[in-house]
């Protein structure tokens, strides 16, 4: 059984830390009184142990223990490579 947080999938914007990387979540919101979406981002840093990230790839985060002061995160996979399309992703 695992017992695994948030799962978010989001575009890398920065790889120069060693094993981090700064993936932005985007989200839509309704506005509770004008009824307007809204485009929510958000930047995340997330431990990426294998170093295989890089600028524009396509990625899937979860929720972990803290790792550090500011990474909460750690990248599952990578949906899409920048310019690459795998298969087994299902992006739309």
């Amino acid at each position: 059984m695992s017992l695994r947080g948030k799962v978010k999938q989001g575009r890398v914007l920065s790889d120069k830390m060693q094993k981090t990387v700064v993936v932005q979540v985007e989200s839509l919101k309704r506005h509770p009184l004008y009824d307007k979406v809204i485009r929510d981002r958000k930047n995340h840093k997330a431990h990426c142990e294998t170093g295989e990230c890089q600028i524009g790839d396509l990625v899937e985060v979860e929720e972990t223990r803290p790792l550090s002061k500011d990474k909460r995160w750690r990248v599952t996979r990578v949906l899409r490579k920048a310019g690459v399309i795998f298969s087994e992703a299902k992006v739309g």
